[in-house]
């Protein structure tokens, strides 16, 4: 036997992975990277494109959100895809739409053609996201080696959201607006040539017609939800964002009739019953509800409240991310010796002492690694728990369903991240508000950001008044997001253990692992090459 097949077990253990998978595991990041990243990287090239394309206000707001919405409208559905389809094919399918829609955005000569390209690239996104994690649950299927896999997994997602900006301000000082665009392709076209070689192809045996009514009422459902509670993140509360979230809600209650009573449906609405399914989606939701929630803060401290160049905000946005691995490791160790419920909520714990930092030490005038320091805590927390929440909710599915199944936890992250930015961001925006006071001027009132355009037009005490305060509201507004942060996040501690006591590598309380002949006849339809 070679070393490029999966190695032998001992009878009564799940097949081990050789070095084939793991070499493959380094493929599947390509795109995780890539489409993780181009959620963050027109952070600093809006300015750039404003320039060349002239678009109004509305066209440069779809610019940004129209690849998330639709990227998230479209998970459910495009995991389903892969699940009949073969995953591998859907993921190259995705590399190839990625990379035409990504030359697109490149070369878009006006502001309606990037939005349609942006809109392309989520397409391509939502069928690259769920691929890659459902490979993995077919790939690895020894619990320590898939738990191994997984940190690298959600180290690679974490990892290409905070390389967005940085590499969107480094190419951006060296080249045009389109160059944040076609970095994508050469990346692309590297899994489109190994991939088929290295990935192998897994679809399901039993899936039965395609549920088109079912899709369409996912998107539905998802697509309003997402939107509504982004623009409320950014412009704040009206009727007509709740009047979209409430036509989202309404649609998923239709979706999950509609899977109650199809006769192949694209969710398995019996999968919800399992603890470890259930549990690891509500603690990832909740975990990246801390994760983007703060970031959107850290961001404008940087650059509003320190003073920083966009490009040297964003190198030391990385900082707090540097001791990820160490989590990861940290967490998969405890959870080896522990039981993981415990280990979670320990995760959610660190989330709070980072929170507490904020709130208690930060202020205007704090030494950067005091931030830096509470941001730290609180991403290595945020990564322990996803990464055992993901490692969960892997092992809670059968491998047939897995494309399904990590589509509803990307989706369930994306409208995580939605929430945190939308009910953090709304706390922050109100205790700002309250702090400046109603004698400045009203942009000033609206945003820190508008304070600094304010403060630049006024004479130079006035201006340094006016900031000195502005920058005073804003960081108290980050102490009272923390402390709201924090109570929410020892209450997600609580719940992991309430929801996950007791619960396996395996998704179950104290089922033994299954026979190797069993577990081969649950895997799906593996294709060769």
């Amino acid at each position: 036997m070679t070393t490029d097949q999966v190695i032998e077990s001992p009878e009564g253990a799940a097949p081990r992975a050789g070095r084939r998978e793991w070499i493959a595991l380094g493929v599947l990041l390509l795109p995780l990277l890539l489409v993780s990243m181009d959620t963050s990287v027109l952070l600093y090239a809006v300015p750039f494109i404003t320039r060349a394309l002239h678009p109004s206000s509305t066209q440069q707001l779809w610019m940004y959100d129209v690849y998330g919405f639709v990227l998230a409208g479209l998970l459910i559905t495009m995991g389903a895809v892969g699940d009949r389809i073969g995953r591998r094919r859907l993921l190259l399918f995705g590399a190839f739409a990625f990379s035409a829609a990504s030359l697109g955005a490149a070369y878009a000569g006006g502001a309606g053609e990037l939005i349609a390209a942006r809109a392309l690239q989520g397409v391509a996104g939502a069928t690259l996201m769920p691929s890659t994690l459902a490979l993995i649950r077919n790939m690895f299927h020894d619990p320590a080696q898939r738990k191994k896999a997984v940190g690298i997994w959600t180290g690679g997602t974490m990892s290409g959201v905070m390389l967005g900006p940085v590499i969107s301000g480094l190419l951006l000082e060296h080249f045009w607006w389109g160059s944040v665009f076609l970095i994508n392709v050469p990346v692309m076209i590297l899994l489109l040539a190994l991939a088929p070689f290295l990935l192998p192809e897994y679809r399901s045996p039993k899936t039965g017609r395609f549920d088109l009514p079912g899709a369409a009422l996912s998107f539905a459902a998802v697509l309003p939800i997402v939107f509504g509670v982004s623009e409320m993140a950014e412009n704040g509360v009206d009727a007509a964002r709740l009047g979209a979230v409430a036509l989202g809600l309404a649609m998923a209650v239709l979706f999950l009739i509609r899977q109650r009573a199809a006769a192949h449906p694209m969710v398995d609405l019996g999968l919800f019953r399992s603890r470890g399914y259930s549990g690891s989606l509500a603690t990832s939701l909740i975990a990246m509800f801390a994760t983007l929630g703060n970031a959107m803060f850290l961001t404008q401290y940087l650059q509003s409240v320190l003073g920083m160049s966009p490009f040297r905000a964003a190198l030391w946005s990385l900082v707090p991310s540097l001791g990820v691995g160490a989590a990861i490791g940290v967490g998969s160790a405890l959870a080896n010796a522990f039981d993981r419920a415990y280990v979670i909520a320990g995760g959610f714990l660190v989330i709070v002492a980072g929170y507490a930092v904020q709130a208690t030490l930060l202020h205007a005038d704090s030494h950067l690694w005091v931030l830096m320091a509470g941001a730290g805590l609180l991403a290595a927390g945020a990564v322990a728990v996803m990464t055992l929440g993901n490692e969960l909710m892997l092992g809670a599915i059968p491998p047939e369903r897995a494309g399904a199944a990590a589509a509803m936890n990307e989706t369930v992250t994306e409208l995580g991240g939605a929430l945190g930015m939308a009910v953090l961001g709304s706390i922050g925006a109100a205790v700002y508000r309250h702090g400046v006071g109603e004698a400045v001027p009203s942009p000033a009132r609206s945003t820190l950001g508008g304070a600094v355009v304010v403060a630049a037009r006024e004479p130079a005490s006035a201006g340094a008044e006016l900031l000195a305060v502005a920058r005073d509201a804003f960081t108290h507004a980050i102490n009272v997001v923390s402390i709201v942060g924090a109570v929410i996040m020892a209450g997600a501690a609580v719940l992991a253990i309430a929801l996950l006591r007791g619960i396996g590598a395996d998704g179950e309380t104290t089922s033994p692992s299954p026979e190797p002949a069993a577990q081969a006849s649950s895997e799906g339809v593996p294709i060769s090459g």
